[in-house]
């Protein structure tokens, strides 16, 4: 706000005399000074951005010469980079010139290049507790415990999580919260039950809480999913649970938690919704343990340990042991080094018009032997 004449120190000065309309133009040039100069502050030192308009505003008169103002939108989006090296680490020695951002085939100036301070996380932890889930329940409860302690770490953390859980209907356990010990209260008490209704569960998460979790301009939003990918009871496709994430401007990670010796028509549905969400999946439980008796783990045809064997399974089947979910734990600690890894990238995009068409954006980086991991388009619509 702007001091009123009145509440000038120099009650008794007289006011310098000024024919009306040129004091009305001086005060509306110094009006829309100070506008402008809050719009630019706005898009430059608020931090990345999902989607950031921010609302110019200029000086321009009409035919009577009264000074008018006009709004301009200048759109940044906000895309965080995951860069790998062959063995899946972080690559964190990377500058602005090794990228490159194309959307829709378009390359695209860059506006913003950060590393850190990353953005805070926004994230949805979605457990499968169907009836399937059930053998690994206990195990999935301590891994997830463990990631919520690494995401929120000390007691002034930015980040967020919420709790979601899914059986043949999806329920939220823990709205958002930057607290551990109450998030870790809720996971304990997780119990298995029937049905499997993964796509509802991933809709819901980005409708009713991800659109809502506050500004997306200064926030990472993502779903950590853990499940085998089945789903029996959802009311919306594959297709419309991607969509949505895309809306929410979302990516998924998913853990995809069949074991070795399993034939999981899942994870192909799991690939899908990291790929296009510009997640990422893990497969940890995929890697064949030793089938001694020590570690525990039997598959078809292996010795069990009152003598018979394991045929009764089939052959699709494998039982799980401490050693195998171990990997359950590590693929959750390898997300969190990654998520605090990121780059944060953003760029104007050289179409500006919010006509609520999807554009697809691809990243380039200029460093042989890497892999890379993005969001791979936006919604250009004025709310997000």
């Amino acid at each position: 706000m702007y001091p009123s004449i009145s509440s000038s120190p120099h009650k008794n000065r007289p006011t310098p005399h000024l024919p009306g309309r040129i004091l009305v133009t001086l005060l509306a040039l110094v009006s829309n000074s100070a506008l402008w100069g809050g719009a630019v502050r706005s898009a430059q030192s608020d931090g990345p951005s999902t989607i950031q308009v921010a609302k110019m505003r200029q000086p321009s008169r009409d035919s009577s010469g009264t000074s008018t103002v006009f709004r301009k939108r200048v759109i940044v989006v906000n895309v965080p980079v995951t860069v790998l090296d062959k063995r899946g680490s972080p690559v964190i020695d990377l500058s602005e010139d090794d990228f490159h951002v194309f959307e829709d085939g378009k390359r695209q100036p860059i506006t913003y290049f950060r590393q850190e301070p990353l953005p805070p996380l926004r994230i949805g932890l979605v457990l499968d507790t169907s009836n399937s889930m059930r053998p690994q329940m206990d195990f999935e409860k301590d891994a997830a415990t463990q990631f919520v302690d690494n995401m929120l770490e000390g007691q002034n953390t930015r980040n967020q999580i919420f709790l979601e859980t899914f059986d043949e209907t999806s329920n939220v356990l823990q709205g958002f919260t930057p607290d551990p010990d109450l998030l870790e209260a809720k996971i304990k008490q997780l119990k298995a039950g029937g049905g499997k209704a993964m796509y509802d569960a991933i809709y819901f998460a980005c409708k009713n809480l991800m659109m809502k979790s506050g500004d997306p301009e200064n926030t990472r939003r993502l779903l950590v999913l853990i499940s085998d990918g089945i789903d029996v009871s959802s009311t919306h496709t594959l297709d419309e649970a991607v969509s949505m994430a895309h809306r929410a401007q979302t990516s998924i990670y998913v853990v995809g938690n069949a074991p070795y010796g399993y034939s999981n028509p899942g994870d192909k549905y799991l690939n899908e919704l990291a790929d296009d969400t510009g997640g990422w999946a893990f497969f940890p439980l995929e890697r064949e343990v030793g089938a001694d008796l020590e570690t525990g783990y039997l598959a078809h045809s292996q010795i069990n340990d009152d003598g018979s064997q394991n045929a009764g399974l089939g052959a699709r089947s494998g039982i799980y042991t401490a050693e195998l979910l171990e990997h359950l734990a590590d693929a959750l600690e390898d997300l969190g080094r990654q998520l605090n890894s990121q780059y944060s990238i953003g760029y104007t995009p050289t179409d500006q018009n919010l006509d609520g068409t999807y554009r697809r954006i691809k990243v380039v980086v200029h460093r042989k032997g890497v892999r890379v991991r993005y969001k791979n388009g936006w919604f250009a619509l004025a709310q997000q």
